[in-house]
């Protein structure tokens, strides 16, 4: 499956001409992978994909170790590759010319060191935003994109059937943990997508807590939320809370408050519809249960190249929704020193406007 990366840059270049722009520079890895297909870390070293309004062209900026992959998986062909002893500014300013009066750049991605050196390197220059043109090509996802979505949501309810085969008394959450990520990578994934989350008893009340040494024990709650990365580039985020076993009515209540939850927010997707509306649905569910105290968070986010990405789904986002928009939904209850209760789905509206649900595994409680 080919993505489209000439038009995604040609769309790059169209606004760029229009904010005349000397150079703009992409150094955010997950842009320059969505415009180029190379996925890199750089850690610490310079990469960035660069316009130069002079010649009207597209160069990548890598380090040297990268300069193979690079020129493997990169849809734009000019490459620089960046030894470790080279100053990256230096052959920056030696590509475009001194001559650059506005630059743009993702102003999130700029630290105080980058903007220091290009300050150096040219003297002259003033800075325009250019993220929010960014954010805009990327909040639409392509049907091949969603299918590369489809497949990072099939590897992790893969390893969610498997993993919580093994979930005993006994077993930590850290152990847990371990076992799910090790699966990830069994199944075909190039790893998680963000740390793994397994929380059991009252610290599945922390949204967002880290698995520690605690045991699980019978009547616990059991909190996952985990994702995969893909080796095509793409995220999955997906949660699903049990409890470890017997239930009792009130773990039932909160449980089957949630679920309702979600699927009230799930139903309200639409294109047309501004973008609270999905947040109020579900929100609502909970409101009246008597429990809205203990839901304190949006009700999703987006999601592709990164875990979160937009649009935010929350009760004030007056964004009306479009073709294209894929997010999660995932309402939860939280009680402190009592436990909490999430459930996550992800979704996608489609070239009809309908909502299309890309999780599958079964919602119901599970006793496990």
């Amino acid at each position: 499956m080919v993505l489209d990366y000439q038009n995604r840059l040609e769309q790059l270049e169209q606004y760029f001409k229009e904010q005349n722009f000397s150079i703009a520079m992409i150094a955010a890895p997950a842009n320059v992978f969505y415009f180029t297909g190379f996925n890199s870390d750089p850690h610490e070293r310079f990469m960035a994909l660069v316009w130069d309004g002079q010649t009207e062209g597209f160069t990548l900026f890598v380090p040297a170790l990268d300069k193979e992959i690079a020129k493997n998986d990169s849809f734009v062909e000019r490459i620089v590759s960046i030894a470790d002893e080279e100053d990256p500014y230096s052959i920056l300013k030696n590509n475009v010319g001194a001559d650059i009066k506005k630059i743009g750049l993702e102003m999130k991605e700029t630290s105080m060191f980058k903007h220091r050196n290009l300050s150096s390197a040219f003297p002259e220059a003033s800075y325009d935003d250019i993220q929010p043109f960014i954010n805009k090509l990327r909040l639409k996802k392509s049907r091949p994109e969603v299918t590369y979505l489809q497949e990072a949501v099939d590897i992790i309810e893969k390893v969610l059937g498997e993993g919580i085969k093994k979930v005993k008394p006994g077993m930590t959450e850290v152990e847990l943990a371990a076992e799910l990520e090790y699966l990830m990578k069994k199944f075909g994934a190039e790893g998680p997508s963000f740390s793994t989350i397994v929380l059991s008893g009252e610290k599945a009340a922390l949204p967002h807590g880290v698995p520690g040494d605690r045991e699980f024990r019978n009547g616990d709650f059991l909190l996952i939320d985990f994702g995969v990365k893909t080796k095509n580039g793409y995220c999955s985020d997906t949660t699903r809370t049990f409890v470890i076993g017997e239930a009792t009515e009130k773990q039932k209540e909160i449980y089957n408050t949630v679920l309702e939850s979600n699927q009230a927010g799930i139903n309200a997707v639409q294109a047309g519809k501004p973008l609270k509306s999905f947040d109020l649905a579900a929100r609502n569910v909970i409101d009246k249960s008597g429990y809205g105290e203990y839901f304190n968070n949006r009700v999703g986010h987006g999601l592709g190249i990164d875990v979160h990405e937009e649009p935010s789904i929350h009760g004030k986002n007056e964004q009306l929704a479009v073709e294209g928009l894929f997010f999660t939904i995932e309402p939860g209850i939280y009680i402190p020193g009592y436990g909490g209760v999430r459930i996550e789905d992800e979704v996608f509206i489609n070239e009809k406007g309908e909502v299309e649900v890309l999780t599958s595994f079964p919602r119901e409680l599970r006793v496990l």
